[in-house]
């Protein structure tokens, strides 16, 4: 996927940040911030994966899933 340059307002304070944390880790600013977007994605990802789950536990109320799925099955013959 092609990359595009975006322009952003950071504070002084998180542009030393991201200085400090860059040179520590030896990799370009820019670097960072790519990083830290996938981090942000990723957790993102898995928080609403996790709240997708917590909202839905207990809504099946047909008895043992794996039964009712095998009846279904059953009745689709060989």
């Amino acid at each position: 996927m092609p990359s595009k340059r975006m322009i952003i307002t950071i504070s002084e304070q998180e542009k030393q940040w991201l200085g400090n944390y860059s040179k520590a880790h030896n990799i370009s600013i820019a670097e960072a911030i790519r990083e830290g977007i996938s981090y942000l994605k990723e957790s993102q990802s898995q928080a609403l994966y996790q709240k997708t789950v917590n909202e839905t536990m207990g809504l099946w109320a047909k008895g043992d899933g794996l039964e009712y799925q095998e009846q279904l099955r059953s009745e689709w013959g060989s």
